[in-house]
């Protein structure tokens, strides 16, 4: 397994090794003795959840109320997924800064999210799946979100599909609503 922190502190990248023949292909997603090594920490599960989106689905930014906070380790099995972190730590130095990892069916790529930290995903198929491994189940009264788009945090996000046709964004009325960065910033 390849492992990368990215610019973002507390968010990694995790590529595994595929091992394939003419029966298909078999990876290990996620082992705890390399998480530790490179995270520094254990990883809890307490929640694993499942998103199928069609191309062009944005979601996010979410994030939960640190503390208690939510780390994820996110996959996708099927498609592909621009993975977007977002430093939301008003202490840190780089906060409001933002790194990309392009999860897909192919190099079978994870991120890890740190609690603290935003995470967003755009589908670029359709049918795109992705499986959250989650610290802590959800819990509504700690759920946050930030508007995904908001010129000030300028997060690049890609016009074209997978297949080269031109991506047209879908949100959810809750992810559209959310509020800007510069709420955080106060």
């Amino acid at each position: 397994m390849r492992i990368r922190e990215l610019s973002v502190p507390g968010a990694w990248e995790f590529t595994p090794t595929l091992h394939g023949d003419e029966r298909g292909v078999f990876l290990e997603t996620f082992k705890a003795s390399e998480f530790e090594k490179a995270a520094g920490r254990p990883f809890e599960l307490l929640q694993v959840n499942t998103s199928v989106s069609a191309a062009g689905v944005l979601r996010g930014i979410h994030y939960t109320e640190n503390p208690p906070g939510q780390a994820k380790y996110v996959s996708c099995v099927r498609g592909a997924f621009l993975d977007v972190v977002v430093d939301l730590r008003p202490d840190s130095p780089t906060f409001g800064a933002w790194d990309t990892v392009l999860i897909d069916d192919v190099d079978r790529r994870s991120v890890f999210v740190s609690e603290g930290l935003g995470h967003a995903l755009l589908s670029l198929e359709d049918h795109s799946t992705v499986t959250y491994l989650c610290s802590l189940e959800y819990s509504p009264e700690f759920d946050r979100d930030l508007d995904a788009l908001d010129p000030d945090l300028g997060i690049q996000w890609p016009t074209t599909a997978r297949d080269g046709n031109p991506l047209t964004y879908s949100r959810s009325p809750k992810d559209a609503a959310a509020p800007g960065f510069n709420t955080l910033r106060r």
